[in-house]
């Protein structure tokens, strides 16, 4: 795997995982792994369960009253469900929603949000967070010299690197992104992506996307999830070079539907 360990390490494990919405399955029992340091992209069509699958693993699906969850989900070995603090969980696994969410407050206090609910107050010690977390989502030259600017005064592109910005303040060791690209320009999408090739040699990375090529060029292994179902999950050379098992995955690659 590109950016993997010669040794895998398996940083989530998830077993016969279920959920439910009301009395409709919407998952039916997925099983896999992803290693430290790969990207694992997720593709499928709409209302295939891959936003739901990620709010699975940092438990923020528990937001929703009627989701009923079933199965396992291991992250750096410990059961998410079990855990005794849901917020250190949220800490670890970052999320990225498909468009961008900025806080109605000044560029710097964005990044700044989440170190400060974790108890860290002193500016010294923000200020490396904050240009550093500006620095990996490649913000930090367009808005060094205005910090104190509001965010959601911020181009669209800028504001979906923000985003990324404030998930990376809080040093999460999985970042999962949700269709980051949705309502971006391609050419603030292939800096983003090459923003995450650089992130991928320090944590592990899930990303959600409807595009087949954005999922080949970035990363190592590819699940291809269909009505709440694995249908595939191997390497991405595999998946996109027309050698996919399921014929089912061969078609969705081509464009055949989805």
């Amino acid at each position: 795997m590109t950016g993997a360990s010669a040794v895998a390490v398996k940083e989530i494990e998830v077993r016969d995982l279920r959920l439910a919405y009301g009395g409709k399955e919407v998952i039916h029992g997925i099983s896999f792994e992803v290693y430290r340091n790969e990207i694992l992209a997720v593709i499928g069509p709409a209302q295939s369960g891959k936003t739901s699958m990620l709010r699975c693993l940092n438990r923020t699906i528990e937001f929703t009253s009627s989701a009923s969850v079933t199965g396992t989900v291991r992250v750096g070995g410990e059961d998410v469900r079990k855990t005794g603090d849901i917020f250190a969980l949220r800490r670890k696994i970052g999320m990225v929603a498909p468009l961008p969410v900025g806080l109605p407050l000044t560029i710097y206090d964005n990044v700044a949000f989440a170190p400060r609910c974790s108890g860290l107050q002193r500016k010294a010690d923000l200020d490396p967070i904050v240009e550093k977390s500006l620095r990996q989502a490649a913000l930090w030259d367009e808005v060094k010299d205005r910090l104190g600017s509001l965010g959601t005064a911020l181009s669209g592109g800028q504001q979906q690197r923000l985003t990324i910005a404030r998930a990376l303040s809080h040093q999460p060791e999985i970042l999962c992104l949700d269709e980051f690209s949705i309502a971006i320009d391609p050419v603030t999408t292939m800096r983003i992506e090459d923003v995450l090739k650089e992130l991928q040699e320090e944590i592990t990375i899930i990303l959600v996307t409807n595009l087949t090529q954005q999922a080949r060029r970035l990363s190592d292994r590819t699940m291809f999830l269909l009505e709440g179902e694995i249908v595939e999950l191997d390497s991405s050379e595999v998946v996109f070079s027309g050698d996919a098992r399921s014929e089912k995955t061969r078609d969705y690659v081509r464009g055949v539907f989805g």
